[in-house]
Order: structure tokens, then C-alpha cells, then sequence
């Protein structure tokens, strides 16, 4: 007697989660799993099995995509604030009738101590910076620089991953690394660059939360630019064994 097919599942990864949830799923006989990265970093780590690097061409490109490779559920499991990845899952698996979670971690949580500022966008975060201070350790990535290009009195030490690339704001020093990062680290890096203000995103990841810590034990205030929320309607899961619960009963 022949088997069933396998179950095709895509990841649309790039964070720990989705690499997570890919080694989860590896030793299920029953699906066959493609992990799908931007392609954005130069150099990323790749998850376990399959994997395709690039764009899908917008929603359409992307429900063509899982038509002709049989995809039968769809995660999304890219970074908070890539939104318009996320728009674009939403309407191709509406497109093709495809079930779709949003494995999301949870957002970071403000302590006792903590001086945040929040803010609803990278622009927003730019308005604040003036009454806050001088010394700016931004740690917001190498694509959105442009929203703080026009900063001329604030001193930035940025950090990413890659090299950013013009419009970058005009007093600035970049630092490429990659987390996980330690407190002793984050908080020696604040003293060494007399650092006044940090800017982050929610990303509300463990290997970067350590400047928070630092921050806080700095007594420095800290601009949090809020995420943005999952496409509506659409179920969410904040760890990788909640995702692969779902998909379980998705592919029942």
C-alpha cells in the first residue's frame, strides 16, 4: 500500500523562531518543510532542510508560488516588523485557500525603573530624540536610517548586522554585529560611547533584550518603537510548539 504524500508546509522565516519551529518540524516523516528567507542579510543562518532565499514578486507572486509547490499550510514567522511580508502571506493564503498562523513572540514588557518613550514609527522616534538627548545608540537596523537622516544634532552609534547604505544620518559610527548580546557587553558599550538615549524597535527578542537591562541600570530613557499587529483575522502563536500544535490540527 502506498503512503500519503507528504504534507507541504512553508516557513516564511528569517528569526530564531522560524529556525526553531524548522528543527521541530524536521523529524515529521509526514510533512516536507521549506524554510523562506528574504535575503536581505548577506550572510544568514540557515535553518535545517529545505530553504529558498528571495522575494515572491508582492501577493500574487507569492500565491503563484504556493500553487505550483503545493504548499498546504503557510506560516509566518518573520520578524514583527516586517508588515508588508506579512500583508502579502495574508492575501495569497486567502488567494489560495491555504490555512496561515503568525508565529509571533511576545513584545517586551516595561520593569520597574524603566524610562521608555514609546513611539508608533521610526519618524515618531526622530521627533523624540531632540528633548531626549545628544548621544544616540540606534538600534532600529540598517533600513530604516533614512527616517533620522536629517538629525544634524544628534550623534548616532548604530548598530546591524550589514553595512547600511545612504540616506544615513551625517555623525554616525557603525558597529556590525550580530546577537546574542550580554549585559556586561550592552552596558560597557554605553559607558565607552557616553551613550544618553537608546532607540529600539519591540522586537521583543530574547538575544537582544541585555541593552534594555543596561539601559535601565544607566538610568537612560529609551524610545520603543511599537510593532505593528498581525493582519486581522489571522490566528497568532508566540512560541514554536504553539505553532506546530496548530499546524497539526490545521493539516488533521
Amino acid at each position: 500500500m502506498n503512503s500519503a504524500p507528504a504534507r507541504h508546509v512553508l516557513i516564511l522565516g528569517g528569526t530564531t523562531e522560524a529556525r526553531r519551529l524548522a528543527e521541530e518540524l524536521a523529524d515529521t516523516p509526514a510533512l516536507r518543510v521549506t524554510s523562506s528567507l528574504a535575503g536581505r542579510v548577506a550572510a544568514p543562518r540557515l535553518p535545517v532542510g529545505q530553504v529558498r532565499i528571495g522575494g515572491f514578486g508582492g501577493a500574487e507572486g507569492m500565491a503563484s508560488w504556493l500553487r505550483e509547490h503545493q504548499v498546504d499550510a503557510l506560516i509566518d514567522a518573520t520578524h514583527p516588523f516586517a508588515d508588508t511580508i506579512s500583508s502579502h502571506a495574508a492575501r495569497a493564503a486567502a488567494d489560495v485557500h491555504v490555512p496561515l498562523l503568525a508565529l509571533r513572540r511576545p513584545g517586551w514588557v516595561p520593569g520597574p525603573g524603566d524610562r521608555w518613550h514609546p513611539a508608533g514609527s521610526l519618524a515618531e522616534a526622530a521627533r523624540l530624540l531632540p528633548g531626549l538627548g545628544e548621544r544616540v545608540f540606534l538600534t532600529t537596523g540598517r533600513m530604516g536610517l533614512a527616517a533620522f537622516a536629517h538629525l544634524t544634532g544628534q550623534w548616532f552609534l548604530v548598530r546591524s548586522v550589514d553595512a547600511p547604505e545612504p540616506p544615513v544620518p551625517p555623525r554616525m559610527e557603525v558597529i556590525l554585529d550580530r546577537g546574542p548580546f550580554t549585559f556586561e557587553g550592552e552596558a560597557e558599550l554605553l559607558r565607552r560611547h557616553r551613550v544618553e538615549v537608546l532607540v529600539t524597535k519591540d522586537s521583543g527578542a530574547h538575544a537582544t533584550a541585555a541593552k534594555l537591562a543596561a539601559a535601565r541600570a544607566a538610568a537612560l530613557p529609551v524610545v520603543v518603537i511599537r510593532r505593528p499587529p498581525a493582519p486581522q483575522g489571522i490566528p497568532v502563536a508566540e512560541t514554536p510548539a504553539e505553532a506546530a500544535a496548530w499546524l497539526r490540527t490545521a493539516l488533521a
